[in-house]
């Protein structure tokens, strides 16, 4: 059959059924069975499952254990790409950047213990829950018999947790570096520029307030609600704080930024911190993204109803990681809470302004994060 990534080959049925029967037979996995207090699962070399513990049943919701042996574990815990491909669990496109197969494909072939974090998004009652999963596999030789021992911890809210709070940091660090870069050259002017300069700290003072307003009502409630502060904001005044923010920043630093030369003139509803937060983000982003002399440009876009605000670079995001740029717990890097600038777009320009978040990166045109509004 064909695959993307890990094998799709199966056991036959009857040499599974006789890997269960030994596998539930075995006094030492037995005895594991009962000690292990997280999710336990031990597959064949084919990843498929031929006995689990009574805590990934649990986890499951599943009282018969016969129902899921001989499935992989994606297909167990009803993956939304499980069944991509007619190999199921390991073969889709988008199983070459699951930590989970990749931990079961390494330790059979590297022969030694692997372990990994997962991001996976599961089918939980017809709706797509996010689940964030540390995961080790250990080969296991019983008698000729190559086997893995899977285990499996939900760390979830942890990893929820985690972001909201990285998120709150990253983005005061966003905003306080251009700050001290404005406050250390009002010491050094003394020409008319500085009260310019005092009112670009004074807008990102007010952006500092609200950030940590808006923590502190994330942290107290534990929810993840927040009920947009609604003004009547314009087109100018929203590039003219795009423009305060990134006139001096680090990020911005030997590349070129390029704003609109005209600006509709209108004006609408909207949490205008909420908004600038997104867009700064986008915009970090896409300066991170870039090389020295590299152009990083702002657009604004009217039809239908709509305003939508677009940023673009020359850089395309590559395809593997395109697939899964907006995934609540995905990220290229290892720490827990990773995961932040697309997480964050999502969550405070979907979730909370209502708004439409999205991108579009190619080879030849380059990487576009747009955010869409009515008005």
């Amino acid at each position: 059959m064909k695959t993307c990534f890990a094998p799709a080959e199966r056991a036959a049925p009857g040499d599974l059924q006789k890997a269960i029967e030994t596998a539930i037979k075995n006094p030492v996995i037995n005895e594991l069975m009962h000690i292990v207090s997280g999710l336990l699962a031990v597959l064949n070399e084919q990843r498929q499952i031929l006995a689990v513990n009574y805590c990934f049943l649990k986890t499951l919701g599943i009282e018969d254990a016969s129902q899921i042996l001989g499935l992989r574990p994606g297909e167990a815990v009803n993956c939304i790409h499980a069944h991509d491909m007619p190999g199921g669990c390991g073969t889709s496109e988008f199983c070459s950047t699951c930590g989970a197969v990749m931990a079961m494909v390494s330790s059979l072939e590297l022969n030694r213990p692997v372990e990994n974090t997962c991001a996976i998004t599961v089918d939980k009652l017809g709706k797509n829950e996010d689940m964030y999963f540390r995961v080790r596999s250990c080969p296991l030789t019983f008698q000729g018999t190559r086997l893995l021992l899977f285990f499996i911890q939900d760390i979830s809210s942890h990893q929820k947790w985690a972001q909201i709070e990285r998120v709150f940091f990253h983005d005061i660090n966003n905003i306080v570096t251009p700050l001290l870069g404005a406050s250390e050259l009002l010491t050094l002017e003394g020409s008319r520029e500085t009260q310019d300069l005092a009112q670009i700290i004074y807008q990102l003072s007010l952006r500092l307030t609200g950030e940590v307003s808006m923590q502190k009502y994330l942290t107290a409630t534990k929810t993840i609600n927040y009920q947009p502060i609604l003004q009547l904001v314009s087109v100018t005044q929203i590039f003219k704080d795009i423009n305060d923010m990134f006139f001096n920043h680090p990020a911005a630093k030997h590349k070129l930024f390029t704003l609109p030369e005209t600006l509709p003139n209108l004006s609408f509803n909207t949490d205008l911190y909420l908004l600038i937060r997104v867009i700064n983000n986008m915009l970090i982003n896409a300066f991170e993204a870039s090389d020295e002399g590299d152009e990083v440009k702002v657009s604004v876009d009217l039809s239908s109803g709509n305003i939508t605000f677009l940023i673009w670079n020359r850089q395309a995001i590559p395809p593997d990681i395109a697939k899964r740029i907006f995934q609540r717990n995905f990220s290229t890097k290892a720490d827990i809470g990773r995961g932040l600038g697309t997480f964050s777009m999502k969550l405070f320009g979907e979730e909370f302004l209502g708004a439409k978040v999205n991108f579009k990166s190619s080879e030849s045109e380059g990487t576009v994060f747009s955010l869409s509004l009515d008005i």
